[in-house]
C-alpha cells in the first residue's frame, strides 16, 4: 500500500463523513476474503494493515491443541512452544503467511468491496439524517415522474410522492420546486427510501410554522387540522396570552401569511378558527364562515346539532357537504345541521335543554374583510 491509501482515507473521511475505522474494517475484511479466494485457502486469518509504512502483512490464527485434527485451524503444543515457550493450551498462534505477490491481487479485489462499503456508509449516513426528518417539511426539486411515483430529489436523495399523495389541481413538472411532507423513511437493500407527501395535513401544519412567527416560537398552537387537498382546508388554533389575537397573527399583516400559504398550496382554500375547549363554541366556530343560532350537544355519543338561519344552511353545509364534513374533523364531534325553519316544525328549537345559544366571535368576518380575502373564505354553494 502506498500513501496514496492513506490521502484516500483522509479524502472520504473528509468529503464523505465516513470514519476511518470503518473504512479500515472494510479494505481488512477485502484482503481477508482475497487471500482466501484466490489462495484456496480455508483458515482462520488475519490482515495487519499498515498505512504508514504501506505494507500488508496476512497472518494464519491457530489454536493450540494436545493433538491436531484440522492443521488448517490448529498446532500442536509441541510445536507452539518453539515458537514461544509461554504459549498453552487454547491460545491463539498467528503466523504469517503472506503470499509474495498477494498486494497486486489484494488491491484488485479490494477495489470493488471497499467501494460497496463506501456505498453502505453512505447510504446509512443518509438514513441517519432523514430519519430525524419524519414529519418534517422540506423543499425539493421533481425530477421525473411515472405511472406511480414523481421523484422528488432532496439533495443527497430522490423521494418518492404516491399518487394517492399528489393533490389533484397540481401538475408537476421537471425542475418545480415544491415543498413536501416526508411521511415515511424506510432502511431497505438498496439504501434509504424516502416517502413525501402534498396531501397530508402535516404539510399545513408545518407550513404556517414557518410563515408564522408566533407559531413557531410557541405564542400561537395549532390544536387540530382537517384537509381536504387541493379545495379546502380547517385549521383551529389557541393562544395563552390574552392579548394576542391567534387568528390574526396566522392570516398576518393584509393576509400575507396565509396567503403565502395558499399560494404554495395552489388556491387551496384555508379556514382558520379559534379553537375553544367549549364544545358548543368550538363547533360554532369550526363552521365558519356560516353563522350558528343553537348547538345542542350529546356529550355521551360525541354528537351535535347544529341550528343556522335559514339563509345561512347552504353556506353551514357547504358544497358536497365540505364545510360541515372538514368542520367534524377539526372538532371530534359529529354535527348535524338544521335550518331554524326546520328545527321549529320539528319541535327542537328553541330548546330549553342541553342546547346552548352562540354568541360567536366575529374575529373570522373581521380577518376577512379587513384583509381582503373573499377569494378562499369564499362561501359555498350546495
Amino acid at each position: 500500500m502506498s500513501s496514496e491509501l492513506y490521502d484516500a482515507l483522509t479524502y472520504l473521511e473528509k468529503e464523505k463523513g465516513i470514519e476511518r475505522n470503518v473504512l479500515i474494517d472494510a479494505i481488512e475484511a477485502a484482503l481477508v476474503s482475497a487471500y482466501k479466494r484466490n489462495f484456496n485457502q480455508a483458515q482462520n486469518v488475519r490482515v495487519d494493515l499498515n498505512l504508514e509504512g504501506g505494507s500488508i502483512r496476512v497472518y494464519a490464527r491457530k489454536e493450540v491443541v494436545d493433538e491436531v485434527f484440522d492443521s488448517r485451524l490448529e498446532i500442536a503444543i509441541t510445536d507452539a512452544v518453539l515458537i514461544n515457550p509461554a504459549y498453552e493450551i487454547g491460545d491463539i498462534v498467528e503466523l504469517e503467511v503472506t503470499p509474495k505477490d498477494f498486494g497486486r491481487i489484494a488491491a484488485q479485489a479490494a477495489k470493488q468491496v471497499v467501494t460497496q462499503r463506501v456505498r453502505e456508509a453512505e447510504r446509512g449516513i443518509i438514513y441517519s439524517e432523514f430519519i430525524d426528518r419524519e414529519e418534517d417539511i422540506m423543499t425539493g426539486i421533481v425530477q421525473r415522474q411515472d405511472a406511480r411515483f414523481i421523484y422528488v430529489s432532496l439533495g443527497k436523495i430522490e423521494a418518492l410522492l404516491p399518487q394517492s399523495e399528489q393533490m389533484q389541481n397540481e401538475t408537476y413538472k421537471p425542475h418545480d420546486r415544491i415543498k413536501v411532507f416526508i411521511t415515511k423513511v424506510e432502511r431497505t437493500t438498496k439504501g434509504p427510501q424516502i416517502f413525501v407527501s402534498r396531501t397530508h395535513p402535516g404539510l399545513l401544519k408545518r407550513l404556517f410554522e414557518i410563515e408564522v412567527p408566533e407559531i413557531f416560537d410557541g405564542t400561537v398552537e395549532i390544536r387540530s387540522v382537517s384537509r381536504e387537498a387541493g379545495d379546502r382546508s380547517k385549521i383551529s388554533v389557541h393562544s395563552e396570552n390574552q392579548e394576542v389575537d391567534p387568528v390574526g397573527a396566522c392570516v398576518g399583516p393584509k393576509g400575507n401569511r396565509v396567503q403565502a400559504i395558499v399560494n404554495e398550496l395552489k388556491g387551496e382554500k384555508i379556514d382558520i378558527v379559534k379553537w375553544s375547549d367549549d364544545p358548543v363554541v368550538f363547533v360554532a366556530n369550526a363552521l365558519s364562515p356560516a353563522k350558528v343560532i343553537e348547538v345542542t350537544f350529546d356529550e355521551e355519543n360525541k354528537a351535535t346539532t347544529v341550528i343556522v338561519p335559514d339563509y345561512q344552511l347552504s353556506l353551514a353545509i357547504g358544497k358536497r357537504g365540505q364545510n360541515a364534513r372538514l368542520a367534524a374533523k377539526l372538532t371530534g364531534w359529529k354535527i348535524d345541521i338544521k335550518s331554524e325553519t326546520d328545527a321549529r316544525e320539528a319541535g327542537i328549537y328553541p330548546s330549553s335543554k342541553g342546547s346552548v345559544s352562540v354568541d360567536q366571535d366575529d374575529e373570522f368576518e373581521r380577518a376577512s374583510s379587513e384583509t381582503n380575502l373573499e377569494d378562499f373564505f369564499s362561501e359555498d354553494i350546495e
